[in-house]
């Protein structure tokens, strides 16, 4: 997900501040926006769980997992 630079700096200063990896809030957003439109949004709960039970670095310098 591509964020404007300026949210991508609040997305990451927010995420400093409440210990969470930048990485995996953009990861999960991503996850949302692919199941938004759906006629059913089955297996996004899962979809969402492996994310969450995923490693992602907390530095933006390497966003992918």
């Amino acid at each position: 997900m591509k964020l404007p630079p300026e949210d991508q700096r609040l997305l990451e200063e927010l995420c400093q501040q409440h210990g969470v990896s930048a990485a995996k809030v953009l990861q999960l957003l991503k996850t949302v926006r692919e199941y938004e439109f759906k006629g059913r949004r089955a297996g996004v709960y899962n979809a969402l769980k492996d994310i969450l039970s995923t490693h992602y670095p907390t530095s933006a310098a390497n966003p992918e997992p």
